[in-house]
């Protein structure tokens, strides 16, 4: 059972990272959009390419502007912050659990 629980913490440790990259590019996208930058930098282009997919269905729901502020960001944010804290802590306490270790 100590390669399953292996298994587990490796994926909720790489998952944990990618979560932490994709909010930080998050948060740089959103501070890029205060400052009308240009459509055709490259830099942009990622940053766009890789948030609005994930924006879409937010804005949709939640509508694109709220006031003068698109809070689709912050919504991703918080998103990402309850998975961290729900999906990846149970990950790794279930690995423990099945490494019959206690918790750190």
């Amino acid at each position: 059972m100590f390669i399953f629980a292996n298994l587990l913490l490796a994926i909720a440790n790489i998952l944990d990272i990618l979560l932490t990259i994709y909010m930080w590019i998050v948060i740089i996208s959103a501070i890029i959009s205060w400052v009308n930058p240009d459509p055709y930098n490259p830099i942009v282009r990622f940053l766009r390419g890789v948030t609005d997919p994930v924006y879409r269905p937010i804005r949709r729901i939640i509508g694109f502007r709220f006031g003068i502020i698109d809070i689709s960001p912050m919504v991703v944010i918080l998103a990402i912050i309850f998975v961290k804290y729900f999906l990846i802590r149970s990950l790794i306490e279930l690995a423990y659990k099945l490494k019959g270790g206690n918790l750190i």
